[in-house]
């Protein structure tokens, strides 16, 4: 069987018995980067072997773990943080598994795009969470005007993934196709230093430009066009 296992987004403390009991069971732990997995199995004194997989590896291994996993070998699929799959890799092997009758399931648990809804303040009733923009600038504009005919047809509240070194042109872009609208942003969640903040995007520009030292540390981005 497939385990795909939720994993803490920043507290090490947020991880269920549940989750800690499957990992403890599974014969190997499939993960992106074995380092960050291994400060959390360390932490909770577990030792498993451990597959890296990744967006540029995960093709190459699929069929192999494909074969452990028919041979009867119970894996957990972890992300470096959250909830696997969700802007990580592991769905071409969740499909893959399904496709060949192997057993999958999923140990529920923290998940950066719910915790930082409920305390943006903004409606949580209705969101669309998009993950990362696209790289390509074109592209990129197109997704951006297709969120706004998106809130025209259903007012929702919107929410993605900011690389750091990309939030400053995410919002200045932002700015440009919506206006200088009120946007959250949440950062380091669950950790000492958790910032969850509304401003409108020209004083983020101002906040976060050098000299202030420039944005570090993923963000999730939340906004609705017309609170």
């Amino acid at each position: 069987m497939l385990y795909i296992v939720a994993t803490p987004i920043g507290n090490l403390k947020d991880i269920t018995l549940r989750a800690l009991e499957t990992l403890q069971a599974v014969d190997a732990i499939i993960c992106e980067d074995t380092r960050r997995t291994s400060l959390l199995l360390n932490h909770y004194q577990l030792k498993k072997p451990l597959i890296s997989m990744n967006d540029y590896n995960e093709i190459k291994i699929l069929n192999s773990l494909v074969e452990r996993l028919k041979s009867g070998e119970n894996l957990a699929l972890v992300s470096d943080a959250g909830t696997p799959l969700i802007s990580d890799p592991g769905y071409k092997l969740v499909r893959a598994c399904l496709e060949t009758g192997i057993e999958v399931d999923s140990i529920p648990g923290p998940s950066s795009v719910i915790t930082a809804l409920t305390l943006s303040g903004l409606p949580p009733d209705k969101f669309l969470f998009l993950g990362y923009l696209p790289e390509k600038p074109g592209h990129r504009k197109d997704t951006l005007q297709k969120i706004d005919i998106l809130n025209q047809k259903m007012p929702q509240t919107f929410i993605i993934f900011v690389a750091p070194h990309k939030l400053i042109g995410t919002l200045r872009e932002m700015k440009e196709n919506f206006g200088d609208i009120e946007i959250v942003l949440a950062h380091e969640l669950t950790k000492i230093h958790q910032s969850i903040k509304k401003k409108k995007i020209s004083v983020w520009l101002e906040n976060l430009n050098p000299p202030a030292g420039g944005p570090k540390g993923e963000y999730v981005l939340l906004f609705r066009l017309n609170p």
